[in-house]
């Protein structure tokens, strides 16, 4: 008997295992729409430091937090297009 329960459960698990989800087009379209890239271009550019990146629309809110020559560092938002 023990045997018949084992091949079952085998059996279960290689039924499960074979049906895997197929990636869809939303998934694609929503890793296109990250603001990274976008975050990377401003912090490179102002040589600051990434405190938020968030998507608006078809660009991205960027804000940094920059060093300032002997000041306070100042905050900076740039708009940049996707």
């Amino acid at each position: 008997m023990a045997s018949f329960l084992s091949i079952a459960a085998a059996a279960a698990v290689m039924a499960g295992s074979a049906v895997l989800p197929t990636p869809t087009p939303t998934l694609v379209a929503r890793a296109n729409s990250d603001c990274s890239e976008a975050a990377a271009e401003v912090v490179a550019k102002t040589g600051g430091q990434l405190l938020s990146a968030q998507p608006s629309g078809d660009s991205c809110v960027i804000t940094v937090l920059v060093q300032g020559n002997g000041q306070r560092p100042r905050k900076v938002t740039m708009k940049v297009p996707m």
